[in-house]
């Protein structure tokens, strides 16, 4: 089940003929923005000094991640194009966090003067392909030079009239659900750790997470109390939530998926397909708390309740070991 298989080819590829430093910092904007499509939303687009897009709703929610070549991504794990698409996944799920419709992405992006010129494409092709995955584009940005690869996207939205859904919203006797995958991206963190390339699913939700950004919107609309994503993992975020809603979630793991595929590849590693689904981070789901009564819009699935109190518990106990990711612990 499990197979080694060869890395792709990395920035340091001796097929590349032409670096960024020989196209220039203008020769790689242009290559990044000609002829590319942009929303009806994107009044003035890239090549000025700001870009300029319609905010309908009066407000605009704004979110960035920044991404570090060794810390976030590995070229021996990686293609260019999946670490491009990531790089966008993990901040336009954000915007589907707080309720909100994606508008435009901002990207920065800093390498070293001889970073082949096709890395450099594949790493924005990719950007431009999970952009274009909810119907907007890249309005502009900024290229500096730099000792390591480093990307910044600053992804924007709009509420279309609603309120943001924030962590704080959460109260006693709600329902917590989840949309979207859960535990896939610590398991294919995992093989990858061991040296292996399959199985393709489950590699391929570490490379490129699978938000589910029209989940967002329909949460606020059917009346989500408090919702963000899954960044550092089930417990971890519900963690978030508890806190700035002053509240107890209790997690019910009968209701708490773990699909085979994960239990299949952790009895191949000797891992808890379980732990994965509870406290791995980077699948970049939704999780959201809504009132009693309130019919979940489909997609939608309930794993818990929240009560008076403090923290996070599991079937009525607490977890043993790390809930979740934290920088710089």
């Amino acid at each position: 089940m499990l197979k080694e298989g060869r890395s792709q080819l990395g920035p340091d590829s001796s097929q590349d003929a032409q670096t960024v430093s020989q196209l220039g910092e203008f020769g790689l904007i242009d290559r990044v923005t000609a002829g590319r499509p942009q929303s009806p939303g994107t009044l003035l687009g890239p090549g000025d000094d700001a870009a300029v897009l319609a905010a309908p709703d009066g407000r605009v929610v704004a979110s960035t991640d920044v991404l570090v070549e060794g810390v976030h991504f590995r070229f021996d794990w990686s293609t260019p194009h999946q670490v491009g698409r990531k790089a966008c996944a993990v901040n336009l799920s954000d915007i589907a966090a707080m309720g909100a419709v994606p508008t435009g992405v901002l990207v920065g992006l800093a390498c070293a003067p001889d970073l082949p010129t096709s890395v450099a494409d594949e790493l924005l092709d990719g950007m431009w392909e999970e952009a274009q995955r909810v119907g907007i584009g890249i309005v502009g940005g900024d290229m500096v030079s730099s000792t390591s690869l480093t990307i910044s996207v600053t992804a924007l939205g709009d509420l279309q009239g609603r309120e943001p859904v924030t962590r704080s919203g959460a109260r006693p006797g709600d329902v917590v659900a989840v949309a979207g995958r859960l535990g896939w991206s610590a398991a294919g963190l995992a093989v990858l750790g061991r040296g292996f390339r399959s199985p393709v699913a489950v590699v391929g939700a570490h490379r490129v997470p699978e938000p589910p950004y029209e989940a967002g919107p329909q949460a606020a609309l059917a009346g989500a109390t408090s919702m963000m994503d899954t960044s550092d993992g089930l417990l971890a975020d519900l963690g978030h939530i508890a806190t700035a809603s002053q509240v107890a979630i209790d997690v019910r793991t009968e209701q708490v998926e773990v699909p085979q595929r994960l239990t299949e590849v952790a009895s191949a590693l000797g891992a808890d397909a379980r732990h994965w689904v509870l406290t791995g981070g980077e699948d970049q789901a939704l999780i959201a708390t809504f009132p009693a009564e309130q019919e979940l819009p489909e997609g939608w699935r309930e794993i818990g309740v929240v009560a008076e109190g403090s923290g996070v518990t599991v079937d009525g106990g607490e977890y043993a070991g790390p809930s979740g990711w934290e920088h710089w612990r």
